[in-house]
């Protein structure tokens, strides 16, 4: 992940682009109905989930679509607004990946990014534009020392 970093204390420019991919456990589902007190059948109940046309209970939408703030995090983007379509399903036990888009930055360090989420068989099951503020000059520098120290803060630093 300090790849990512090293890019952005370079200065992020329209065309980067990043890539992530993870896989859900069982686990992570019943954390995050713990965290957002979301707990939909869907994700839980294999009979209700089947009444809804999924094979089995699916994943929660939203840690999913946080692959792309993982990145967003990783280059320090500042977002300001997100834009989400959940496409298809995830289940449990499936690899996803999260690609990401820079496709525009103005003068004031102001940007857009596209991103698509797709599964290993290509499908995608989610899309987003995301806007926000890139590291500027002096947030660049800051990235740059953090860097020279190791990245300490960054929890993905030693994954």
């Amino acid at each position: 992940m300090s790849d990512f970093r090293i890019q952005a204390a370079g200065g992020l420019q329209v065309d980067d682009s990043f890539r992530t991919s993870r896989i859900f456990t069982g686990d992570d589902v019943i954390q995050f109905a713990q965290i957002s007190r979301d707990y939909n059948p869907v994700h839980f109940d294999a009979r209700f989930a089947k009444a809804l046309k999924f094979q089995e209970p699916i994943c929660h939408g939203l840690p999913a679509a946080s692959l792309a703030t993982e990145i967003g995090g990783q280059i320090g983007w500042l977002a300001s607004a997100m834009n989400f379509r959940f496409k298809g399903p995830i289940y449990v036990g499936e690899r996803i990946t999260c690609s990401w888009l820079i496709t525009a930055i103005d003068q004031n360090d102001r940007a857009k990014a596209s991103v698509t989420i797709t599964k290993e068989d290509g499908a995608t099951v989610i899309e987003a534009e995301i806007e926000g503020i890139v590291p500027g000059i002096e947030e660049r520098k800051v990235i740059n020392q953090m860097l020279s120290e190791g990245d300490p803060t960054n929890g993905l630093t030693n994954k």
